[in-house]
């Protein structure tokens, strides 16, 4: 059935949210789905998928579509980049994708070192921050011959002592290294809340940026017991009933919450990736089959000649906002309050990435 849901989201639903809105992260991870299943299925169709939706990235003389710098949401358009040069050896988005990458020579850091979140969350580490810039800026670094292995590993590193909450064994939303954000803990610096998709985020970049460095250097290494420490610690929170994880992680206390497809597919992704890789044991691949099975059976349904894919969380975030919102406290009850909307590109790529995680353990 996903393969089903894949050709309906890729060929039919993805280019409506690209016509709607201005190109975002959010389409990089339906880019990233749709590129490793035609790496893993030699599919034409996801090639094709990508190379219609270039033109909503890049305009014909390079100009990048709603690029800013300094935001490191914007930073993951490099990934889509790098994948279309992969594909057309189009020098046009190699162009591209390095302007991205310059980006770092001068992008904001916290007092640890870390990449701040964007200058309108100045001094502000969150985990979404790490999967949109890491894996780009380790496969660039490296194709270029600049050894940005110790930043990288060190921002993991510096991220896992800033966010870790030893007393639930899970990892907060994010940190101020400041403590001046009104969410912030005066004493820590941590927003209040364990939101799942923040710890999928977290999850899917330790085995991507792996992945990458793990044949260059053996300080790749380092980033395997912060894999294994962050999947044990989650996987005590999977709901029996659904074998997902709940949006709020450890609140099963509170009424509305719910399990939540675009965390628990990433989990299900980090899973299957790590056992592959060997960061994580092999059994490991079945949980992670285990927990794609249940976004299936819970969320997956076939209505008419179209499939929908249900409980997604839209989006959340942490304080004002470009729309200077007063509800995002960063406390389980705000994220609570966040929509669901079906077919998310959030929920539907990251799904269709585990999907494609699974296809390569079965094989």
């Amino acid at each position: 059935m996903w393969k089903e849901y894949s050709k309906w989201f890729l060929g039919r639903k993805l280019e409506d949210f690209l016509r709607d809105k201005a190109w975002n992260y959010k389409d990089d991870i339906c880019i990233l789905a749709s590129y490793y299943l035609y790496k893993v299925t030699g599919d034409e169709d996801y090639r094709k998928y990508i190379l219609d939706s270039a033109k909503y990235l890049l305009k014909d003389d390079g100009t990048i579509i709603n690029w800013s710098e300094d935001n490191i949401d914007k930073i993951s358009f490099g990934k889509s980049l790098y994948a279309l040069y992969d594909l057309t050896k189009d020098e046009k988005y190699r162009d591209a994708y390095l302007k991205v990458y310059g980006n770092f020579s001068t992008y904001p850091r916290t007092c640890t070192g870390n990449f701040w979140h964007k200058n309108i969350y100045p001094n502000q580490v969150w985990l979404d921050g790490l999967y949109m810039g890491q894996p780009f800026y380790a496969a660039v670094s490296e194709e270029i011959g600049e050894d940005k292995t110790a930043d990288i590993i060190g921002q993991f590193v510096k991220a896992e002592e800033m966010l870790y909450n030893p007393a639930l064994d899970l990892y907060m939303h994010a940190v101020d290294c400041s403590k001046e954000a009104e969410w912030a803990d005066k004493t820590t610096g941590q927003s209040p809340a364990v939101w799942l998709r923040a710890e999928g985020w977290y999850l899917m970049a330790l085995c991507d940026v792996y992945e990458i460095l793990r044949d260059r250097t053996p300080e790749a290494e380092k980033l395997i017991p912060l894999l294994r420490k962050a999947i044990s610690g989650i996987m005590k929170y999977q709901v029996p009933e659904t074998k997902m994880f709940l949006q709020v992680v450890d609140r099963a206390d509170l009424e509305g919450n719910y399990s939540e497809t675009s965390g628990s597919a990433m989990v299900a992704y980090a899973l299957m990736k790590g056992a592959r890789l060997g960061m994580l044991d092999a059994g490991d691949a079945l949980r992670g089959k285990e927990v794609l099975d249940g976004i299936r059976d819970t969320y997956l349904k076939k209505e008419g000649d179209e499939i929908h894919l249900y409980g997604i969380c839209a989006s959340a975030g942490l304080g004002p906002g470009p729309d200077n919102r007063t509800d995002r406290t960063g406390l389980p009850d705000y994220y609570l309050s966040e929509k669901q909307m079906t077919d998310n590109q959030h929920g539907a790529a990251a799904s269709l990435m585990a999907w494609s995680e699974y296809l390569r353990v079965t094989e």
